[in-house]
């Protein structure tokens, strides 16, 4: 099955929408399709891919939310300037969401029908979600497979983390039995400093296996990136941001690959 993959954190200012974006546009580097949905009311994504302004002719997420019959996704969806990358777009009307989806029917489950219509669509799909656990939040890894969290490497990154991984046992036993923590990934990385070397450590003997052996670089291209609407790996492909979430994208199709191989070996 493609993979449909929440970049999550309830706290904000980890790279969750630098990581959707270049990710993303990585994975488009490497042949494949890509769908980015921008569930965040702050639409960074959105503006950051440089569709800021530009709803689809169905409209924006809130739409698709809000819609009180099935939706078709690519009534939603609008490419970007890179080629094998698409995303269904916010606006500020997503500010109202969480308290509108409170009175709605079905309302942990609204995203669903939009995933599974993007489904054989792209071959992945990566929901950029607001920095808290709220009803966005929840809709989101109620229609994913997995989890994607960033984590800076800094002091407070821990925190929470207990508070998270207890929310996605919650969601996995009222909601989505086959939820899973696809990956951690850790960003804005300084491996000049103690700290930083040792924040790296506890989050290893924390999340094991699922950490990603690809760090993320504190970079400034990174940062820039999104104020010219582009990808890092567009705007300064020769970054150490840039060449950072390529291997990313080349660690995940390979662990793809591995997964698929066992899977193929268990069906012999």
């Amino acid at each position: 099955m493609k993979p449909v993959v929440a970049v999550s954190n309830q706290k904000g200012g980890v790279g969750k929408t630098t990581t959707a974006i270049n990710l993303g546009a990585s994975l488009c580097r490497r042949g494949r399709t890509v769908l980015l949905i921008d569930l965040d009311p702050q639409a960074n994504l959105t503006s950051g891919i440089g569709l800021k302004g530009r709803p689809a002719p169905g409209g924006t997420v809130y739409n698709a939310l809000m819609a009180d019959s099935t939706v078709s996704v690519m009534d939603f969806v609008v490419p970007t300037s890179v080629s094998g990358l698409s995303l269904i777009p916010a606006d500020r009307n997503l500010t109202g969401a969480e308290l509108e989806l409170v009175d709605l029917p079905n309302r942990e489950s609204r995203l669903v029908p939009l995933v599974t219509g993007a489904r054989g669509h792209f071959d992945f799909v990566f929901i950029d979600t607001p920095p808290s656990l709220g009803l966005l939040t929840l809709n989101a890894l109620v229609a994913v497979d997995q989890v994607l969290i960033p984590l800076t490497c800094e002091y407070f990154a821990l925190e929470g983390l207990a508070e998270l991984t207890a929310t996605l046992q919650r969601v996995r036993t009222g909601f989505n039995r086959n939820l899973e923590i696809g990956g951690v990934l850790l960003t804005m990385a300084d491996s000049r400093t103690n700290l930083g070397r040792q924040v790296s450590e506890e989050v290893r003997g924390f999340f094991k296996d699922k950490v990603f052996t690809t760090v993320i670089p504190r970079n400034v291209r990174l940062g820039e990136a999104p104020s010219y609407g582009l990808p890092a790996i567009v705007y300064d492909k020769r970054s150490r941001g840039a060449a950072a979430y390529i291997a990313l994208a080349d660690e995940i199709l390979g662990l793809e690959q591995t997964l698929n191989m066992a899977r193929s070996s268990e069906s012999a």
